[in-house]
C-alpha cells in the first residue's frame, strides 16, 4: 500500500515540475512589438533592433534598405503608415530564415535627416541583433555608392 502511495506522489511531483516549466517558459515568451507597428511572437525585453541616422532623404534611405533586403533575402510587405505625422515608410521580410523589419522616418522634414531602424528575430522569437546591425551597415554602404 505504501508503494502505491509513493508512486502517486512521484507522478504528482513530476506533473508539478512539468507544469512549472511550462508556466516559466510562457512567462518569458509572447508578443513583441515590431518597428513596423505590428506584433510578432518573441521573447520580450531584449534588444533586437539597431538604429542609424543619415543626411539623406527618406526615399534614398528606403531605396537603399529595399536593395539590401532584396539582396540578402525577400521582402514580404512594404507600406506607409497613414497615422504618422512625419514621413514614414516600412517593410518586413526574411533574411537567412530570420524575420526582419525596417522603418525609415524623416527626423526633420525641412532637412534631409533620416532615421532607419532595423529589427531582426529568429523563427523562435529570439533577438538577432547581429543580423540587424549587419543590415543597417549594408544600408550605410549602399548609400555611400
Amino acid at each position: 500500500m505504501l508503494l502505491i502511495h509513493c508512486e502517486g506522489v512521484m507522478k504528482l511531483k513530476i506533473f508539478a515540475a512539468f507544469a512549472g516549466a511550462v508556466v516559466a517558459i510562457s512567462a518569458f515568451t509572447g508578443c513583441v512589438s515590431t518597428v513596423t507597428d505590428s506584433n510578432s511572437f518573441g521573447v520580450p525585453f531584449v534588444q533586437d533592433d539597431v538604429e542609424g541616422k543619415y543626411n539623406r532623404t527618406v526615399q534614398q534611405v528606403y531605396a537603399a534598405a529595399v536593395t539590401v533586403v532584396k539582396r540578402n533575402g525577400t521582402i514580404n510587405t512594404e507600406y506607409i503608415p497613414h497615422y504618422t505625422t512625419n514621413t514614414v515608410v516600412a517593410l518586413s521580410g526574411r533574411v537567412n530564415q530570420q524575420n526582419v523589419w525596417v522603418r525609415v522616418t524623416a527626423i526633420d522634414p525641412n532637412k534631409p535627416i533620416t532615421q532607419i531602424i532595423v529589427q531582426a528575430r529568429t523563427k523562435g522569437g529570439l533577438a538577432d541583433v547581429d543580423l540587424a546591425h549587419e543590415l543597417e551597415k549594408e544600408v550605410a554602404l549602399e548609400l555611400a555608392r
